[in-house]
């Protein structure tokens, strides 16, 4: 298939182009941008006039629920949420059921994803059996399986020996890392950020420093150990700091935050909605106020949805008892406009935070536009507006932001040259 694509405004934030031109794509791949490629002829022309040509939105941390958790959604309805959301690659969590610890899960992930063909799909292995924190997972063979990096998740590993070992091992063979920094003791029981709200509703609180302490620990690991490592899901506006003050002093870091950490606070908790219970926890205005910060300056180089689809009844039951998570990924590029819209980050740099930043993290062959690079790329309406849930497709209708409008809108999602979303 040969697409034309007309006049669209192109931004690729890995080279810094961001000009109006012409996309050719051919055989999967960019043949050319601006002038066609000679002998080349057109299957299908799309009229970009007034959108916006961008890589695919790379998002780091899906959860797809298969195999296992069916009643919260399938590898071939959240990955048709992503493209909706103008995601074309995205790494899915180890947290399924049998967990992500062996290759043959890891092999059925990918299969599935391959047949429902909606975006590319990099499972995240589980850096110890069973996520218990005990034993080292089959590192090189789930890396051979196409494992891109490893997890275990909140699920943290309680003697901090091992956890040195697991890092030695895996900086041995050049394998990337991702923390979820938390501390179990600090935060056991805690539904909320440790503060004015949380006394206010009567939630037990999980402190800052459940996230501070742990990332200090996991960041003195790293130094000592030399492995790659990626923290994810950082709440906190200190928790950003020591991210910061690591990457001066040359550590091989990255780090991502989940978008709603952009938006939210813990003031969304007021009215008790379940719909808000998120682990980790939505902090204070201040902390936010850190992470747009640290996003905007590049200390955070990647924003993802951490989508958690969950069946109706998951969310039903009193604020505690309930399923934390949102689902999000369908909304992934309109709720990251409203960033833009208010002034926060300009759109190169939006679009640099989904697509190569996280790519780069990760090591993922993804989120750029050059000539001969995969054509994985999204066509957005930057002046049009998506009503949230008009149209949806995951699983899980456990969100939010349903019913808000917000700026910005998909119209075509394409992965390797073919449309895997239009609108």
């Amino acid at each position: 298939m040969r697409i034309r694509i007309l006049g669209a405004r192109v931004i690729d934030p890995s080279s810094g182009v961001d000009q109006i031109t012409d996309l050719y794509l051919e055989n999967g791949k960019i043949a050319a941008i601006g002038q066609p490629p000679a002998g080349f002829t057109t299957d299908k022309t799309l009229d970009a006039q007034g959108l916006v040509a961008s890589p695919g939105l790379v998002d780091l941390n899906v959860a797809l629920r298969e195999p296992g958790f069916s009643r919260k959604g399938s590898i071939a309805t959240e990955t048709l949420a992503a493209a909706a959301g103008g995601v074309t690659s995205l790494c899915c969590p180890p947290f399924t059921k049998p967990i992500v610890d062996t290759p043959a899960v890891a092999e059925l992930i990918l299969d599935r994803a391959r047949e429902a063909g909606h975006t590319k799909v990099f499972p995240i292995g589980a850096l110890s059996k069973g996520l218990e924190g005990e034993q080292l997972a089959e590192l090189v063979a789930l890396r051979d399986a196409g494992c891109v990096a490893f997890s275990n998740g909140l699920d943290s590993f309680r003697n901090n020996r091992t956890l040195r070992r697991a890092l030695e091992y895996a900086a041995t063979f050049d394998l990337t890392v991702i923390f979820h920094s938390q501390d179990h003791d600090l935060a056991e029981g805690g539904l909320a950020h440790e503060g004015a709200m949380a006394s206010f509703l009567g939630l037990p609180g999980i402190p800052e420093t459940a996230e501070t302490v742990a990332l200090a620990r996991d960041l003195l690991l790293v130094e000592q150990t030399g492995v790659r490592a990626h923290f994810s899901q950082l709440t906190s506006a200190r928790g950003a700091q020591l991210i910061a003050d690591a990457q001066a002093r040359g550590l091989p870091v990255t780090a991502d935050v989940a978008l709603y950490q952009l938006i939210l606070t813990d003031e969304a908790l007021e009215g008790f909605s379940s719909l808000y219970h998120v682990q980790p926890p939505l902090r204070t205005a201040a902390d936010r106020d850190g992470l747009r910060a640290a996003v905007k300056s590049g200390v955070i180089g990647a924003i993802s949805s951490h989508h958690q689809p969950h069946e109706r009844d998951a969310k039903l039951a009193p604020f505690g008892a309930t399923e934390p998570g949102i689902s999000s990924v369908q909304l992934l590029l309109p709720l990251a406009m409203s960033l833009v819209q208010d002034g926060l980050l300009d759109l190169p740099t939006l679009l640099a935070r989904l697509s190569s930043g996280p790519a780069h993290a990760l090591r993922l062959p993804a989120g750029r536009l050059n000539v001969g690079a995969p054509a994985d790329l999204l066509l957005f309406d930057p002046q049009a507006s998506t009503l949230a849930g008009e149209s949806w497709y995951s699983k899980g209708a456990n969100c939010p932001f349903i019913g808000h409008c917000l700026p910005g809108a998909v119209r075509y999602t394409l992965v390797d040259g073919h449309i895997s979303y239009q609108a």
